[in-house]
């Protein structure tokens, strides 16, 4: 089976935070899991270069776009790379390739009838002399009334013009803009409302997308279609491909969404590879992202994709809620958030991953508190997981020299990890990761239960033959731990296959096949829960 996974395109106008990883990760999940199960991933993403939030913070900073766009991209790389991502390529929205690849799928639309060119009105600020585009607007959103972009509500997800906003005002200079007439090109959205119905209700029946894309999606559907500008005047983007339009730019909406394609493009000529089987109407694509993007992939993705007759649609929508912090909506203009090239230095990536998977914000919000997670670290990682392992290892080093007992394990433990693989699995494919990662750990508890209650320190001495079985199952289970968790937790998971000697991991059950055991160290350090305090100062003081 061929499976596409795409992950959002973070702009690279900032540094990541934990509610950018929170929607994020599940998307690694899935590529490490398709992986193990032998099939053909490929997973793509890469840094939004060409937004206008990079050249409102380039204005601010007094610098070219490029050096914005250079540095976020670099540290986008690192923080993914530090946290475990194993994309098969990050790439960015500002190179050659991309341009490109986004310049052909407009022809493609205009060529074959679902482009047109209108006059319309568009906001224009007198005083920087220039077209606004919709972000560089600010104003009050006319359907619930809270503060909006002029692209899109962020509280009621509603996708806007600049026009329709209430008391706009300029983002740069913060005065009222003017309207003045421009002409621009359209896709013509409205022609696939039936298609897109039909689509929407395949995937409700079918449970293949969250239920806030579900619902949010059949909202816009409800409302009917509308077409939509696909030409800006920005700064900084692809050029429109047309002679006399050279100046206009690809607007976003269309242009960064086609950055799943212009990837698999690329990933395909610098690997010399061929792409075209990922997007076919029986591979499984995978669209992970917070729900802030919900329209972008459900309905005008498809749109394009439809319009230049790609078959291989989104098949599941990973759309997270969102991910507060102490109890509060995280901002990045208030400095209220965890950034994650400052946690990386201080905690270990899958203390994080552990975290933000176990409380994945999958069907409502949650919250990132401190406490929690450094009791989820200490009781949960190292207490049980962490825990489970070390007494195991410690104990053959102790007991036996190192050397594994080799002998018949428990066919009752034996039979629960076969099914796990398929409970686990299961969730994972329909994209819950939590319920995954929670049925993963129960079983977790079970073995330290099952170590406890064989009291193997005892029973070496008193039964020296039921000693071995026991210890036997328990290695049978870290074997079958190191690869079912291994989606979640790499890197711990990688330490103990290390130490193992263990080759390929795959999602089936596997039995020991290690002789002996040395150099035991343990997976997990116990964090002081001073640090609760120390964090939550250090949070207060920075947004102050």
């Amino acid at each position: 089976m061929n499976v596409l996974i795409g992950g959002a395109w973070p702009y690279a106008n900032g540094s990541l935070h934990l509610g950018h990883i929170a929607a994020l990760l599940p998307g690694d999940i899935l590529a490490r899991y398709y992986r193990l199960k032998g099939e053909d991933v490929l997973y793509v993403s890469g840094s939004d270069c060409n937004g206008t939030p990079i050249s409102i913070r380039a204005s601010q900073e007094g610098v070219p776009v490029k050096e914005i766009a250079d540095r976020y991209h670099a540290e986008f790389q690192k923080s993914f790379q530090d946290l475990g991502f194993s994309y098969d390529l990050y790439t960015r929205t500002d190179a050659v390739f991309h341009h490109q690849v986004v310049q052909n799928v407009f022809l493609e639309l205009q060529h074959n009838g679902y482009i047109y060119k209108k006059e319309i009105e568009q906001t224009y600020c007198e005083f920087d002399k220039q077209f606004l585009p919709d972000r560089f607007v600010e104003g009050i959103c006319p359907v619930c009334g809270a503060q909006s972009r002029g692209d899109q509500c962020d509280n009621c997800s509603t996708i806007l013009d600049a026009l329709d906003l209430l008391e706009p005002t300029c983002k740069i200079c913060g005065n009222p803009p003017t309207v003045k007439k421009t002409e621009h090109f359209y896709f013509e959205l409205s022609l696939f409302q039936k298609e897109l119905e039909q689509y929407a209700e395949n995937a409700k029946d079918e449970k293949r997308w969250r239920e806030n894309a579900i619902n949010l999606t059949e909202r816009y559907l409800n409302e009917g279609l509308v077409d939509r500008a696909v030409s800006r005047d920005l700064p900084n983007g692809v050029s429109l491909p047309v002679e006399g339009y050279e100046d206009k730019k690809i607007y976003v909406w269309i242009e960064a969404v086609s950055g799943y394609y212009s990837a698999s493009k690329e990933w395909a000529a610098l690997y010399k590879k061929d792409d075209g089987a990922f997007w076919q109407e029986d591979a499984k694509a995978y669209y992970v992202h917070g729900k802030d993007n919900i329209p972008f992939h459900t309905i005008i993705w498809p749109a394009i994709l439809k319009g230049i007759h790609v078959p291989g649609l989104p098949t599941h929508i990973v759309s997270n809620e969102y991910l507060t912090l102490e109890k509060k909506k995280l901002s990045t203009s208030k400095n209220w958030a965890v950034w994650v090239p400052d946690v990386l230095k201080r905690y270990h990536p899958d203390s994080i991953r552990y975290f933000l998977s176990v409380n994945a914000p999958e069907n409502r919000d949650t919250d990132f508190s401190w406490r929690e997670f450094i009791y989820s670290h200490n009781s949960e990682l190292l207490g049980a997981y962490g825990n489970f392992v070390n007494r195991t290892l410690k104990f053959i080093q102790k007991s036996y020299g190192g050397a594994i007992p080799q002998a018949a394990v428990d066919p009752e433990i034996e039979e629960k990890l076969a099914s796990l693989y398929k409970q686990a699995g299961s969730y994972i494919e329909k994209g819950h990761m939590k319920q995954a990662l929670e049925t993963i750990f129960n079983f977790v508890r079970l073995a330290n239960k099952y170590f406890d209650e064989k009291e193997p320190w005892k029973e070496v001495k008193s039964n020296p033959a039921s000693c071995e079985k026991t210890i036997a199952t328990c290695m049978l289970i870290i074997n079958n731990l190191v690869q079912l968790l291994h989606p979640f937790l790499p890197f711990s998971t990688n330490e103990v296959k290390a130490t193992l000697g263990m080759t390929n991991l795959k999602w089936e059950l596997i039995h020991n096949e290690t002789a002996e055991v040395s150099d035991i160290k343990p997976l997990f350090e116990r964090y002081d829960v001073k640090r609760i305090d120390e964090e939550l100062e250090q949070l207060i003081s920075q947004s102050n």
